[in-house]
């Protein structure tokens, strides 16, 4: 695949340009972490790139195919039959931004395509800046949903995964993070004076990518965003934020399971007090225990007892109490399940990676640059994000595994021409030797 994508490359430097606007993301991906100029040597270059026997290509078709199916999007409003901005393109110049940081803006990608030479290599016409504003409210970003979904299911799970690949259910983390907003979004408010949204983002573990993301106002209850979006076959981790008797019920009659941290001095009536064993014991579990949660009137929204396991952490005292930087911590975490079959280990090991979804929010904010927004509208606003989403799924697609800062420096380098395609290739090799499975001593 790295010798592949190399080539597909050097087409674009020796001569290769894009057929249509649905290619642009295959080769734009190759240099997303580089943040190359790539878009403006697309539009300079001549020729055809041909796709015959590149690994990854098919992903990329794959998505043109997909996106195809939404050209005719909204155009039953349009009786002169005059539309010339269609939601499969719209759609791929958001998904190109992220690729480019040229295009910071709704004003960048309306001046690209009024270049002759992205006209000519494009297949399009020049948009104002009215047709991409009234896109962003024409088209239904509902019907990005199925996309996302289909994509999802191409994404391969991670090679290393040591503890957590023989569970029978989807790991998937949920959290919400805050996107500031302008004055003019008052659908987002927030607080007295400032607005703001909140994306609320499911992250596979496993595959390394988000599969779903909910844009409500900052205020919005995360717990109630979860409990609209439920669905059968997952296991939830979840900080203590999602702590509520009755969503843990409604996971579980949905058909999925939970691991989810809870309060410190939460109420517990022992059942039956578990054996840790030796490796228990080194992964720092102090405790596990079947128990049933809540007071007399919080216990009748659990109808079967669940599991707590205590485990040492680094405690987090506060000298001042100023309402940042979170709460404040003990010497132990308290994780509730319903996993009864997993070892105690295994359940803190789930809840350990549920910080991955944290280094995906920074991920998504300043290397996506999905901090800010080239929308004011709510449906704007989600089908960015959900361009986002695409974006990170091609990313997985392609290299089956997380990008380094190393990669991203190397091929930035080797696109200023600083490192030839040797060098590249022993970086990507140094690579697969380290993420290769280590023989037992």
């Amino acid at each position: 695949q790295s010798r592949s994508a190399l080539r597909l490359l050097g087409a674009v430097r020796a001569g290769g340009g894009p057929k249509n606007i649905l290619q642009i993301p295959q080769i734009a991906y190759c240099a997303s972490h580089a943040h190359a100029r790539i878009y403006s040597a697309m539009a300079t270059e001549k020729g055809k790139i041909t796709g015959n026997g590149l690994q990854g290509f098919k992903y990329f078709k794959l998505l043109t195919k997909l996106l195809s199916k939404l050209h005719g999007a909204a155009c039953a409003r349009d009786r002169a039959h005059n539309r010339d901005l269609h939601m499969d393109q719209y759609m791929s110049l958001l998904i190109l931004s992220f690729f480019n940081p040229v295009n910071e803006s709704l004003r960048g990608i309306q001046r690209s395509s009024a270049l002759k030479q992205v006209q000519r290599k494009l297949g399009v016409g020049r948009f104002s800046m009215g047709s991409l504003s009234e896109a962003a409210r024409v088209f239904d970003s509902e019907l990005l949903k199925p996309i996302l979904a289909e994509l999802a299911g191409k994404v391969p799970a991670l090679s290393k995964a040591p503890g957590l690949s023989d569970i029978n259910a989807i790991i998937t983390l949920m959290d919400g993070t805050v996107l500031t907003a302008l004055p003019q979004m008052a659908w987002a408010s927030f607080q007295s004076g400032h607005n703001a949204l909140k994306a609320h983002v499911q992250f596979e573990l496993l595959k390394g990518v988000p599969v779903d993301v909910t844009i409500t106002d900052a205020n919005a209850s995360e717990k109630d965003v979860l409990e609209k979006s439920l669905q059968p076959g997952r296991l939830y981790v979840l900080d203590r934020g999602y702590a509520k008797f009755s969503l843990f019920q409604k996971i579980r009659n949905a058909g999925s399971h939970f691991v989810c941290r809870i309060r410190d001095n939460s109420v517990v009536h022992v059942v039956q007090e578990r054996e840790l064993t030796e490796k228990d014991l080194k992964a720092g579990i102090v405790r596990d225990a079947v128990v049933r949660l809540g007071c007399k009137d919080k216990a009748g929204e659990l109808t079967e007892p669940l599991r707590i396991v205590q485990i040492e952490c680094t405690p987090h005292r506060k000298a001042h109490h100023n309402g940042r930087g979170g709460p404040q911590q003990g010497d132990t975490i308290l994780i509730a399940t319903d996993m009864m079959d997993l070892t105690a280990e295994q359940i803190g090991l789930i809840f350990k990676s549920r910080w991955q979804i944290e280094i995906f929010f920074r991920f998504f904010k300043h290397v996506l640059g999905c901090r800010h927004l080239i929308s004011h509208c709510e449906n704007g606003v989600r089908l960015q994000m959900y361009a986002a989403i695409i974006a990170c799924m091609l990313m997985a697609l392609w290299t089956e595994g997380k990008p380094t800062l190393a990669t991203y420096e190397m091929i930035c380098y080797w696109f200023m021409g600083w490192a030839d395609d040797e060098e590249l290739m022993t970086h990507l090799a140094t690579l697969a030797k380290q993420d290769a499975p280590r023989k037992p001593q």
